[in-house]
């Protein structure tokens, strides 16, 4: 079997390299050159962390990788530390890495393994058969600096996986658009060299305080880097009446100038531009699988209405494709599958993603409906911000770090509450939340 991968982010680079393991010929097509910059938060949760275990990759402090405890969280004038949970399936740390390095580390050790990572090719459209099956796509060559050079090289597979981030060409080329019954964040970041570079907390600021000390809309985080910088950066989402209306950039400047001056998150510190990107949230674009193509990570809105987070579900989604193509392609050989008994084999990747996040992110997209809200936002802080044990619950909730034996109180508190709402459907782009007003609701028949 031969499998053409779309992207060489976490979840291009993620399943190459278990598809090369396996001996499946694999060839990835990056439309850059590394070393190069992603907008984001450069945090890594435990979530995350376990992929990069299950990779194998090495993240020692030495070569750039920075642990940290949990997350340190602020609000309302108060600040609360939460380590991260001990919990039987993940790591109890997170960890701090630059795209910049994270990226091309992971795409090297995809090279490592044997799988062939071409870079500076563009995808610009997915390749189809007379039946309209996925049998590979096209791609603009560039030159050094990143311009198109007249050229083009179409490539065939059996397998194509679209791992093309947030704008998904390969997708958007099959007529696969965004969804707008799901939720959708905009986050821009930047970098300032800070003596605050060493923290070993993930700090997450639930509310913003402008300068003049009137809140700011979105949320906040301000990671230390330990090269000397740290990452501050907002996200806002699309359930806010001020989304799509500010200019989020002036807002982190807003933000920042607030903050004491002995931090350093000043102009005159600040490394390289502000930059922004959005955060497909919720299985946003749909379906994640159709003949011959699978979507991953941010080309199929894989990213937690809870918190943002998408690494590490761009990782997972990149593990499971390859399970199942590894699967499929083995019983081809053994079994003397067909291409047609391929096909239905692989179309279950989509009912187990929907299987393991379908019901996190229902509640997260609730959450996200509630967080818009000015006055549900401050009565939830002022609830729960003096109470310890409500918010460790609170980030096992966001981070999704459950144990799956449930066991504890939280994990079976967590688990009664996905039970009692209908996973988000992945399959279709039939409707499962309907907007009446600034009112969302969950429809339990197409969600």
């Amino acid at each position: 079997m031969k499998v053409l991968i779309v992207g060489a982010g976490p979840a291009g680079s993620t399943a190459a390299y278990y598809l090369a393991t396996a001996g499946i010929d694999v060839t990835v097509l990056e439309k850059t050159a590394f070393p190069r910059e992603k907008v984001c938060g450069d945090g890594l949760t435990p979530r995350a962390v376990r992929e990069i275990q299950k990779l194998g990759l090495p993240h020692a402090a030495e070569q750039g990788w920075r642990r940290n405890k949990g997350l340190r969280l602020i609000a309302g004038g108060r600040t609360i530390e939460l380590p991260w949970p001990e919990v039987a399936d993940f790591p109890t740390y997170g960890l701090i890495r630059t795209r910049l390095g994270f990226d091309e580390s992971l795409a090297r050790h995809a090279q490592a393994a044997g799988a062939v990572v071409l870079e500076h090719h563009s995808v610009t459209t997915a390749l189809q058969d007379e039946d309209g099956r996925v049998i590979g796509a096209r791609a603009a060559i560039l030159d050094e600096s990143g311009r198109k050079t007249g050229q083009t090289r179409d490539f065939h597979a059996d397998v194509v996986l679209a791992a093309d981030g947030n704008s998904t060409r390969t997708a958007v080329s099959l007529g696969m658009q965004k969804r707008d019954d799901r939720p959708l964040g905009v986050a821009v970041r930047t970098y300032f060299t800070s003596p605050r570079h060493d923290d070993d907390w993930m700090e997450g600021w639930l509310e913003l305080p402008g300068k003049s000390g009137k809140p700011l809309p979105g949320y906040g985080w301000v990671f230390g880097v330990g090269d000397g910088t740290s990452n501050v950066g907002l996200g806002i989402l699309n359930s806010s009446k001020e989304f799509g209306k500010l200019d989020y950039k002036q807002v982190l400047r807003e933000w920042t100038a607030g903050m004491p001056p002995e931090w350093g998150f000043t102009p005159a510190n600040q490394v390289g531009e502000i930059r922004g990107a959005a955060l497909p949230m919720g299985f946003n674009r749909t379906p994640h699988y159709s003949p011959g193509l699978l979507l991953l990570g941010d080309a199929g809105g894989m990213v937690s209405p809870f918190n943002g987070e998408g690494i590490s579900y761009a990782m997972e989604s990149a593990r499971f494709a390859a399970e199942f193509i590894i699967d499929a392609s083995s019983r081809s050989v053994s079994a003397g599958w067909t291409t047609h008994d391929a096909d239905a084999h692989l179309a279950r990747y989509a009912d187990y993603v929907r299987d393991q996040w379908g019901s996190h992110f229902t509640l997260g997209r609730l959450f996200a409906s509630l967080i818009g809200k000015p006055a549900v936002m401050k009565l939830a802080l002022r609830t729960g911000m003096p109470i310890p044990v409500l918010m460790r619950f609170v980030v096992r909730m966001l981070a999704n770090l459950t144990d799956p034996s449930a066991k504890g109180f939280e994990d079976r508190v967590i688990r009664v509450l996905e039970l009692l709402v209908p996973p988000t459907s992945n399959t279709s782009s039939a409707r499962s939340f309907q907007a009446a007003g600034s009112d969302t609701a969950v429809s339990a028949t197409t969600s």
